[in-house]
């Protein structure tokens, strides 16, 4: 079948999928001509197309799709005896036109935005977003030759880069990072005291991999910029080993499935007996608050599953990834709180100094657009939150991977005795196969289940994540069992024989790399990514789930009654009804994930108005004589008496030092103000209060009344100042920043704000059967 027919079988497929809504047919008609203008480059010297990419960079128009196609794939032909296919080249093609493409796993992803990237380029500075910085380095290293052939320069930076080297990095045509390191910088930038610390330029163009991994499911997570701050006392200690003596079920009760954590009268009793005080009086809510805290790390977080400790630290599992994610704390004396309970020195939390999300972040840039292999499930909101559209480009090779039905259980112990025999028979042939699993746990102890069963396998985890590429890399080795957390080794292509595929035709002919899921997630799009590991570039592969009625997607949120099904001999339930209730399930989990979505961008929407309003009279401060002219204004015999003195660029140079130092610390009081009324405000739907409506009823005088506070701290601090001479320091008047900064992301709560917690209660109505119906 040619591609033409092809893409239009492909097409008629997607007509009546909402998440699709670009035509390809245009950029399809452009492929003979791309084909064209690569005949004419093709005789070209290097230096000659290298003054041809130049020439296109320099027009007016420079986004000419033909030929920065054609210039992409004659470069990559000569600098990695590559020649992209045509639908690598739809897919740059829609990149290029400002879109999110989706593209299976293995059909080039990298070269594709290699090629876009290009493009763009004479447009400004080109941002390739990766999901962690061995990606980052590896994907600007692997398409660096691409990029000298067209006369660009590419850098990378990583969580280990020094200042001068981001500089450098950002200071080149395109430039790979992380989403977090990328956002990071861009919190230093914004309390610098010189313009030259900057290691930012503009935001031009972002092409972000693993698009739906990134834009929304990371959306909501905040990057936070930290100062330090005195060392607090450190009660965390004694309250958690209080609390660790507490009863379940006695001294205190977890509902919610699992969310909420609270006393019992006795429990109660017994903890306001060892501190010696009332943990309700008005002034011991500090102690109530860390007791809670102690309650929920000692009762709701598990380790191994949601975090592990190593090298003496807590480390938080991504829930998406089943991966260490890098630099990410809890909220709120969470992060304190765990750390008590398993005896590890605290790490501390130190003073906010900035925060942005995610989401807010990466509009920053004047254009985004994205690929990833599931983009289509989440479409709407691409749409909804960027205004971004979703293209799907057909493979290269036809996809021949078989999905098979769910295999359910009633019990959890039925489906891992099933799960394990599965193993156990495919592993007997040799056919390779790997097993995707919920948590650092479940993954050891399948593992360890195996070994008595005489199968060896690798374990990919949270533990050992720094191994993750070369790991999966073999996962398609004849004889090979792979089990790994949640999502597995994005950006490593399994190939089947193993990464040398010395023993693909053996493979081939047992049928492809074997994926199982030891449980569904809560988004059908992390399975969908489990299942497209199998079957890449039209190789043989096939896929099965498992699933147990008590699993924890089910139990929190399948409907009630759920239906039973009668059970095969060996415990398996062959039925429809009990195949739409755990559909159900994942349709209802994805629903209040996104509502939650929904809201937290409602509320961080008019924090990032904030913050660019802070941003730009802060700028002013910077950049201009804003602060000497405040001060000439509102303080004019001690700033006259102090330019004769001194000279008035010495005048500016102290009003432009005390201006920031308050514009900056005010900021920080205004984070933690609005943290401590968001977490709250939910409250206010008891008083039959809009609690939106009410967070911006104090949110928004409480940052007029911040512009006027900076102005007034700045003009009182100057009047007070005692300066000795021209050599004076801020340190002199104690205007001393913090001495230290870092970094870190802020994982959700587990068991939910107070915002989260009023949609969990939705899904009650789900389970009834009110709020999903069977069609």
């Amino acid at each position: 079948m040619g591609l033409v027919s092809k893409f239009n079988a492909w097409r008629r497929k997607l007509q009546e999928q909402p998440g699709t809504t670009i035509d390809l047919e245009p950029m399809q008609a452009l492929l003979p001509l791309i084909e064209e203008r690569e005949a004419e480059l093709s005789e070209l010297t290097d230096d000659e197309l290298r003054a041809a990419a130049t020439a296109l960079h320099q027009r007016e128009d420079p986004q000419d799709f033909v030929e920065a196609c054609a210039l992409g794939r004659e470069a990559a032909k000569r600098a990695l005896d590559e020649r992209p296919y045509d639908v690598q080249l739809l897919g740059a093609q829609v990149l290029l036109a400002g879109h999110v493409v989706e593209m299976a796993t293995g059909e080039g992803k990298t070269l594709t935005a290699a090629i876009a990237a290009a493009g763009y380029a004479a447009m400004g500075p080109v941002h390739v977003i990766t999901v962690n910085d061995y990606l980052a380095r590896r994907d600007a290293e692997w398409m660096r030759p691409v990029y000298e052939l067209l006369d660009l320069t590419v850098g990378w930076v990583n969580e280990s880069s020094t200042p001068e080297e981001r500089r450098a990095a950002y200071a080149c045509d395109i430039t790979y990072v992380s989403v977090s390191e990328a956002g990071f910088d861009l919190l230093r930038d914004s309390i610098v005291t010189d313009t030259a610390a900057r290691v930012h330029r503009e935001f031009g163009t972002v092409i972000i991999d693993e698009a739906d991994s990134i834009l929304i499911d990371e959306a909501k997570v905040p990057l936070v910029l930290a100062g330090s701050t005195i060392d607090e006392k450190d009660s965390p200690v004694a309250i958690a080993e209080i609390v660790s003596g507490l009863r379940r079920d006695h001294d205190y009760e977890v509902v919610d499935e699992g969310r909420t954590v609270h006393l019992s009268t006795s429990g109660l009793a017994k903890v306001e007996s060892l501190l010696d005080l009332d943990l309700y009086a008005p002034e011991h809510m500090d102690s109530l608050t860390a007791v809670n805290l102690a309650l929920h790390a000692e009762a709701l977080l598990v380790r191994d599953v949601d975090y592990i400790v190593r090298d003496d630290k807590v480390e938080l599992i991504d829930e998406f990834r089943g991966r260490v994610a890098q630099r990410r704390r809890w909220p709120d004396g969470l992060q304190a709180a765990v750390e008590a309970k398993e005896k590890i020195r605290s790490s501390g939390g130190g003073t906010v100094l900035q925060t942005i999300t995610v989401q807010a972040f990466l509009t920053q840039y004047k254009k985004i657009c994205g690929m990833t292999g599931t983009a289509l499930p989440v479409g709407d909101q691409l749409r909804e939150f960027y205004k971004l559209e979703v293209a799907v480009i057909p493979p290269h090779l036809p996809n021949i991977r078989k999905d098979w039905p769910d295999r359910v259980y009633a019990s959890a112990e039925e489906r891992d005795i099933a799960v394990v025999n599965e193993i156990v028979a495919m592993h007997a042939t040799g056919r390779p196969v790997l097993v995707g699993t919920l948590s650092v746990a479940e993954s050891e102890q399948l593992a360890a289940t195996l070994a008595e069963e005489g199968v060896e396998c690798v374990v990919l985890n949270a533990k050992n994540d720094e191994k993750e590429a070369a790991i999966v890399a073999e996962a398609g080795a004849f004889n090979a069992v792979t089990v790994s957390t949640q999502m597995t080794g994005r950006g490593v292509d399994i190939r089947l024989g193993g990464s040398d595929e010395k023993d693909r035709e053996r493979v081939e002919a047992l049928g492809g790399l074997f994926v199982i899921g030891t449980a569904r997630n809560d988004s059908r799009r992390i399975d969908d990514q489990l299942r497209g590991r199998a079957g890449r570039q039209g190789d043989p592969g096939e896929s099965m789930f498992f699933v147990s009625l008590e699993d924890e997607l089910i139990q929190r949120y399948g409907p009630e009654p759920m239906p039973m099904g009668r059970a095969d001999a060996d415990g398996a339930i062959d039925d429809e009804d009990v195949r739409w209730a755990i559909g159900s399930a994942q349709r209802v989990a994805e629903t209040v994930n996104l509502e939650i979505h929904r809201n937290t961008w409602r509320y961080n929407y008019l924090l990032d108005q904030h913050r660019q309003l802070h941003a730009k009279r802060r700028e002013e401060l910077l950049t201009t004589d804003a602060a000497g002219e405040l001060l000439a204004e509102r303080a004019p015999d001690r700033y006259n008496e102090l330019s004769e003195e001194l000279g008035e660029e010495a005048v500016l140079r102290i009003a432009r030092t005390i201006a920031l130092f308050h514009a900056d610390a005010a900021w920080s009081e205004h984070l933690a103000d609005m943290s401590e009324l968001r977490e709250g405000i939910h409250l206010r739907v008891l008083g039959a209060q809009d609690p939106l409506d009410e967070f911006h009823r104090e949110a928004i005088p409480a940052f007029r009344g911040l512009l006027a506070e900076i102005d007034d701290r700045t003009v009182k601090e100057f009047e007070e100042l005692e300066i000795d001479g021209p050599d004076w320091e801020p340190a002199d008047a104690g205007l001393v920043r913090p001495s230290a900064t870092w970094t870190y992301v802020v994982s959700d709560n587990p068991f939910g704000s107070e915002m989260e917690r009023f949609f969990a209660g939705m899904v009650k109505l789900f389970r009834s059967g009110k709020g999903v119906k069977k069609s």
